[in-house]
């Protein structure tokens, strides 16, 4: 009896805390959804009276207006998700052979990096990249992202790498392998969901950044800046509806690669 109330206590606790996380997204929702005279009353419901699309209609129907962020941050995303990955694993792969003392602290250095203000890194890079040609431009605004990224995506990769276990390698070698062939035919393989969760997140981080987007973008702005420009004029409805958008890939690219995010990815492979 104990057990079950434990149990009934349990989940009521995780159902308030989902409640408390997804009732900010909700409010969103709905202000993207409603009509204004729904939303500029004395005392507005929490429910959604008059469902109304229009605003995702102004939006969607903006044309470049609209169609240039999204292009630029979904190719600023993708590509600096992918860059990371490039440089991250290879390091990552590298720390997780070293000792547990040195790892340890070859993390930590990388990750005071992440200490340092991203506002006292924005301006000269900016200087730098306008001298070179990379200002207001993809590759200007991947290259900046990536700063932010790999520390996060080493350090997860670093665990994946440490938890890997030795003797999938070593039967590997004795097959006949080189050590980077090992790497690529037996290592990354089975290391695709924790090499998965980086990217994510290494999406995540470029998706929604700000700082350098505001400082490196001009006359191209993404979509987080754009969703500002409007919550900056007092335009409820059009940051709501971006809001909603923005939120919409992070949704796809989560539930499109949870099938690789699993614990138990690596359980059984030693068998045998």
């Amino acid at each position: 009896m104990k057990k079950r109330i434990r149990a009934a206590i349990f989940l009521i606790t995780i159902l308030i805390l989902i409640l408390v996380f997804l009732f900010p997204l909700y409010l969103v929702l709905k202000i993207s959804l409603s009509k204004p005279q729904d939303i500029f009353v004395e005392k507005p419901t929490y429910l959604i009276k008059n469902f109304t699309f229009e605003h995702f209609k102004s939006v969607l129907l903006s044309g470049e207006t609209f169609l240039n962020p999204l292009k630029k941050s979904l190719l600023t995303g993708i590509l600096a998700s992918i860059l990371g990955l490039l440089v991250s694993i290879p390091a990552a792969y590298s720390i997780s052979k070293f000792n547990y003392k040195l790892k340890y602290a070859l993390i930590l250095v990388i990750f005071m990096t992440r200490m340092i203000p991203e506002i006292s890194i924005a301006l000269p890079i900016t200087i730098s990249f306008i001298k070179i040609g990379l200002f207001d431009n993809i590759l200007g605004l991947t290259l900046a992202h990536l700063i932010r990224i790999l520390p996060v995506s080493c350090f997860i990769l670093v665990g994946v790498f440490s938890g890997f276990p030795d003797e999938l390698e070593r039967q590997a070698r004795i097959d006949g392998a080189s050590a980077s062939k090992a790497f690529i035919k037996v290592v990354l393989p089975l290391s695709l969901g924790g090499i998965t969760v980086a990217g994510i997140f290494s999406f995540l981080l470029s998706w929604d950044e700000f700082i350098y987007a505001s400082y490196l973008t001009l006359a191209r702005p993404t979509m987080p800046i754009k969703m500002y420009y409007y919550i900056s004029r007092g335009d409820i409805f059009s940051s709501a509806t971006y809001a909603v958008i923005i939120t919409i890939p992070v949704l796809i690219l989560t539930f499109a690669l949870q099938k690789y995010i699993k614990p138990d990815f690596l359980s059984g492979a030693i068998k045998g």
